[in-house]
């Protein structure tokens, strides 16, 4: 599918942002708060930038999808996809609920296994794993590995062998769906890296229920993110149940399918997916099969639960052109917009600001790219030097993408849990951008 094309209606104001996002609220003396906590006072206390998280949210939509898969009767396991924010904290309240991990690395392993989710419960999927990463996986004895290729297939047998282990695996079926998602996340095309052709899939999982070390279950699929339809779902698991009863009818035994993630939320004025929707299509395709069921979902649950602050540093005006608001926030902190030309709400922190009448801006970062830009010609109050922002819906793929381009220190993070907020990871220091650094002495002889 071609990049989303640029919006025509009109943007939504900060009301209707607001009326979309109960988590926030606009105090008239307070301003913005998140589950009734000041964002100003958060900002006043941290600083900015910082990202915010609302627990209560996290865990609200975690709920709503498992009982959406209750309530169609199917046996789901619910897997949260670390790579969607992967901070310690937050995987320890999933733990604590119940939940487990579907990680992508050795990295996503050890945290998980930090935050007190079970290796059991843990599933790891991704195209490119390397041997130490097997290795480790296996020796902890993870629940599940999603296997990406005859080769990967081959190795994990001589892993689990050399360990004295048994790996139990599933098959990662690319069943060639179009998503219709943005290009640069969907994942079920043949075109695309992921997953063993759907044509190869009976034959290698007849060879892998053969092999010494490894335990096959089932198969895997996954399709893309930001999904907002439920029509490619049911589209990719009627050929994954249709693979299901061929290789049944082969006589081997086929009891898990995993059945991904890329559930999709509201950015704009997008109808999110929906979770009952979701399960439907898995009950009308899958239901009758007997299958252990899994979902990998990581932007649903947490994308609409947390905001990046920022704060105004300079209003540079341009005549009758459109003002440039300029943020100490960057594409170093939020990339979306810049990597997928990504729409996120931005409203003010201050009841004032937000009630004065909206003109066309731009909002942009300061480092030294065209695409440090979060907002084009979008109708926002007129922001000057020291008023703050919060970019909405950037819960997921937030801060887990952030970097220190142009050596800008990583923005501080804050958890919102039952009304009080947290510091869960301080702004980091400015010399610790590189205290593991090192310069050969001959190019520091006569330093001062």
């Amino acid at each position: 599918m071609a990049d989303a094309l640029p919006y025509t209606d009109a943007d939504p104001t900060v009301t209707e942002l607001l009326a979309t996002h109960p988590n926030l609220k606009m105090d008239g003396v307070c301003g913005l708060l998140m589950d009734g906590v000041s964002l100003t006072a958060i900002a006043n206390a941290v600083g900015t930038p910082t990202w915010v998280i609302s627990a209560d949210t996290l865990r609200t939509r975690m709920a709503r999808l498992k009982n959406a898969m209750q309530a169609a009767g199917l046996d789901v396991s619910l897997h949260y996809a670390v790579k969607a924010n992967d901070h310690l904290a937050i995987l320890s309240l999933l733990g604590k609920e119940g939940f487990g991990a579907d990680i992508v690395s050795g990295g996503e392993l050890a945290r998980a296994l930090k935050a007190g989710i079970a290796a059991n419960k843990i599933v790891f999927s991704g195209v490119g794993k390397s041997d130490a990463e097997l290795q480790e996986a296996i020796a902890h004895g993870v629940g599940q590995i999603n296997v990406e290729s005859a080769e990967e297939l081959d190795i994990i047998a001589a892993i689990a062998q050399k360990l004295g282990r048994t790996a139990t695996i599933t098959l990662r079926i690319n069943p060639d769906v179009d998503a219709k998602t943005h290009a640069k996340i969907t994942t079920g095309l043949a075109a695309n890296k992921f997953g063993i052709p759907y044509e190869e899939a009976a034959s290698l999982y007849a060879r892998a229920s053969t092999l010494p070390g490894i335990n096959a279950v089932g198969f895997a699929t996954h399709i893309g993110s930001q999904i907002l339809s439920v029509a490619p779902y049911r589209a990719a698991y009627a050929r994954m149940a249709e693979l299901v009863q061929s290789v049944r009818s082969q006589g081997l035994s086929v009891s898990v399918m995993d059945c991904g993630g890329g559930l999709g939320i509201s950015y704009r004025t997008e109808v999110e997916g929906q979770p009952e929707a979701l399960a439907g299509a898995m009950k009308a395709e899958l239901g009758h099969l007997g299958l252990k069921l899994a979902i990998e979902p990581g932007r649903w649950p947490i994308g609409p639960a947390g905001v990046l602050l920022g704060q105004v540093i300079l209003n540079k005006a341009r005549g009758a052109e459109a003002p440039f608001y300029v943020l100490d926030t960057a594409m170093n902190d939020l990339l979306r917009p810049s990597m997928y030309d990504a729409w996120h709400g931005i409203v003010p922190l201050s009841a004032q600001d937000a009630a004065t009448p909206a003109i066309p801006a731009h909002v942009v970062g300061p480092v030294c790219e065209s695409g440090d830009t979060f907002a084009r010609d979008r109708l926002l109050p007129p922001l000057q030097r020291g008023a703050r922002v919060a970019i909405l819906d950037t819960g997921a793929y937030g801060a887990v993408m952030s970097s220190t381009y142009n050596s800008r220190p990583m923005a501080a993070e804050v958890l919102i849990d039952n009304g009080t907020w947290h510091s869960i990871r301080p702004r980091q220091e400015r010399d610790a951008l590189w205290h593991t650094e090192t310069v050969p002495a001959h190019l520091t002889a006569g330093n001062t």
